[in-house]
C-alpha cells in the first residue's frame, strides 16, 4: 500500500474517532439541557434529533472504526496482539456493551416524551429512571472512548 493510501486510511480511522466522541459528547449534552427544562415537548423534539444523530453519525463510525483500524494495523505492521491494541479493541467493547443499551434508552425516552406531550401529561416516573440508566451508560462509555484515543494517541508499550 503506498503512503498516499496508508494516510487516506490514518485520516478516515482519526475522522471515525472525532465522529465518535464528538458525536457523543454533543448527544450527552443536548439530551441533558432537554432533560434539565422538564419540558416533554422539547425533550421528544431532542431526542428524536439524537436518535437520528445516532443512526447516522454515531452507528456509521461504530461499523467503521475496526475496519480502519485493523487495516491501519495490518499496513503499518502492528500485530492485533500488540498490547494499546487489545487494551483498545476492549475499551471498544466495553462502549458497545454501554452505547447499545443507550440507544435503545433514548428511544424509550424519545417515545415516552412523545405519549407525555400527546396525552397532555406530565413524564412520567419511568422516564426519570431510564434516563438515569442512560446517563450512568454514557459515563463509562465516554470514559473508554477518550482512553482509546489516548491508547491510539500515545502507543505505550503494554505488555499482555
Amino acid at each position: 500500500m503506498d503512503v498516499t493510501a496508508i494516510d487516506l486510511l490514518r485520516w478516515l480511522h482519526v475522522i471515525g474517532a472525532t465522529v465518535l466522541l464528538g458525536t457523543g459528547s454533543g448527544i450527552a449534552f443536548f439530551m441533558w439541557m432537554a432533560h434539565r427544562t422538564g419540558d416533554a415537548r422539547l425533550i421528544a423534539h431532542v431526542a428524536g434529533t439524537v436518535v437520528i444523530a445516532d443512526t447516522v453519525f454515531t452507528a456509521t463510525a461504530v461499523v467503521l472504526q475496526p475496519i480502519t483500524g485493523a487495516l491501519l494495523a495490518q499496513v503499518t505492521g502492528w500485530p492485533l496482539s500488540t498490547g494499546w491494541i487489545v487494551l483498545s479493541l476492549a475499551l471498544y467493547l466495553v462502549t458497545g456493551a454501554f452505547w447499545l443499551p443507550v440507544v435503545r434508552i433514548q428511544i424509550r425516552l424519545r417515545n415516552l416524551a412523545r405519549e407525555a406531550v400527546r396525552t397532555a401529561t406530565p413524564l412520567p416516573a419511568q422516564y426519570t429512571r431510564l434516563f438515569r440508566i442512560w446517563l450512568a451508560c454514557g459515563v463509562p462509555a465516554f470514559a473508554a472512548v477518550l482512553t482509546i484515543l489516548w491508547l491510539m494517541l500515545k502507543r505505550p508499550g503494554i505488555v499482555l
